[in-house]
């Protein structure tokens, strides 16, 4: 109910505005300062990058070689019979002395429980955690199950799917030394990203988010944690409270209750996670879905505690808002051509204003195609066609999955019951498609053989009966 209240009330004030606004100005004015106050917050915190960029490469980071925390590697899994294996083993195999791992089964319906305990039979390092029938569904649970049993200073978060090079946590773990650092993510790369148009928008928008996440850490700002390949300490999940069981998205959720608590994220580029991008359009809303959900509530349900806490830094604060205007924009424009339809019906406006408005969506749109090509350029080394292509087409990408889902989310936060609903994304599908290129290769060869084997004993017959003449 708190959060419909505020959501009302934000949409209510944000209508009254632009109606009021418009009666006595031209909005397409607070429209492009919006734009405008974005484009110098993007500017500032490139700047910044740049900045910390030059000043590390005359001033390299001194690693402290004795900080060795001793890390608690989590993996919850729901399902996840065809990858579990395939990651417990890639994470052991990183050069990290000092870590355990704890694969926890989340009620299983396949037989991921089994392979689990087999792996804990098999390798020294890893815990098995079979979490009952009726225990408290979502990740968040799972991993405060797991933190119960946990030995390590830190705790190391992975998607059941997630592969990582050898020296992961050796990259990650310095990040952590700081006094004032509560947590480091990692950088995400979609595995199969060159599978289909979905999966290389989604590594792009990775991409793009590796370059938000980069300038936010460049001025300590409110860098987020994204799930998979998050590392924690545990003074900060202890001070927070662990994991809040009642949110769908564990890791914006947390990221928002550290900066609330005075703790800094870090963000990590060195250190990659790799994890299986959705190959089809129904799942991926569904993830996208909850995900949006998840970050809007948790800005209505932390929004107060955020105004009013004392330990949250003024950076992380404003970045904080910055970062929410990203929100605000699409029922922003909604409302502001809404308004005008509805006054030029009544004949109160001139049609021009309307295509005023729709020219300043269209430049909110250039802002975000720069901003892909702009990262597809620094980060994965794109020479500039194929990053003009592609940065192109992740922008209607974008538009067509947040957009709307924006405002459906909205509209359900008003109107609808809230759930617990994950919506799982599931895993392992590039495996099955793998395995079943390959059964289907093997078939063909099999067939291909033994007709070359018939044809062989044929001609042998022929030449035999031939001799025999």
């Amino acid at each position: 109910m708190k959060e419909r209240i505020i959501l009302f009330t934000i949409i209510f004030g944000l209508a009254v505005f632009v109606y009021i606004f418009q009666s006595y100005f031209n909005t397409i004015w607070g429209l492009a300062f919006l734009c405008l106050c974005m484009a110098i917050y993007a500017g500032f915190t490139n700047l910044a990058y740049n900045l910390k960029k030059r000043k590390l490469k005359k001033y390299p980071q001194i690693i402290n070689e004795d900080y060795k925390p001793f890390v608690t590697v989590m993996i919850p899994a729901h399902n996840e019979e065809s990858v579990i294996s395939n990651t417990v083993e890639n994470i052991l195999k990183m050069d990290y002395k000092n870590f355990e791992v704890i694969v926890i089964d989340d009620r299983s319906s396949d037989n991921t429980a089994s392979v689990i305990k087999d792996l804990e039979r098999k390798y020294e390092k890893v815990k098995a955690l079979i979490r009952q029938q009726g225990a408290f569904p979502g990740k968040s649970a799972v991993l405060n199950d797991a933190f119960q049993i946990a030995r390590g200073d830190a705790v190391l978060v992975f998607d059941a799917d997630a592969t990582v090079e050898p020296d992961f946590l050796s990259k990650l773990v310095p990040q952590l030394e700081p006094k004032d650092v509560g947590a480091v993510q990692a950088r995400k790369v979609i595995r199969n990203k060159n599978q289909n148009f979905l999966t290389r928008c989604q590594n792009n928008e990775y991409t793009m988010d590796t370059y938000f996440q980069v300038s936010r850490d460049s001025v300590k700002g409110a860098v987020e944690l994204r799930g998979n390949g998050e590392l924690i300490k545990r003074e900060a999940l202890e001070d927070i409270g662990g994991w809040n069981n009642y949110t769908i998205v564990d890791d914006l959720d947390m990221s928002t209750r550290l900066h609330i608590k005075g703790w800094d994220v870090r963000y990590c580029i060195d250190a990659v996670v790799y994890e299986e991008g959705i190959a089809y359009i129904g799942p991926l809303y569904r993830q996208r879905r909850r995900w949006l959900e998840g970050t809007i509530r948790r800005y209505l349900e932390y929004s107060g505690a955020a105004l009013t806490s004392k330990k949250m830094s003024l950076r992380a604060r404003i970045d904080m808002m910055a970062y929410i205007s990203e929100f605000i924009m699409p029922l922003w424009f909604l409302l502001e051509i809404v308004i005008r339809a509805f006054k030029i019906l009544a004949k109160d406006a001139s049609p021009h204003m309307l295509y005023s408005s729709i020219i300043i969506g269209i430049a909110i749109g250039v802002g975000f195609f720069l901003a892909a090509r702009y990262a597809l350029r620094r980060y994965d080394f794109m020479p500039r066609p194929d990053a003009m292509f592609e940065a192109l087409e992740t922008s209607i990408y974008l538009f067509i999955i947040w957009f709307p889902l924006v405002l459906f989310i909205c509209f359900k936060i008003l109107f609808m019951k809230k759930d617990m609903n994950w919506g799982k994304t599931a895993h392992g599908l590039v495996m099955e498609e793998e395995a079943s290129i390959k059964a289907f290769i093997k078939k063909e060869l099999e067939k291909t053989k033994n007709y070359t084997k018939e044809y062989t004993e044929k001609i042998k017959q022929k030449l035999a009966e031939k001799g025999e003449k």
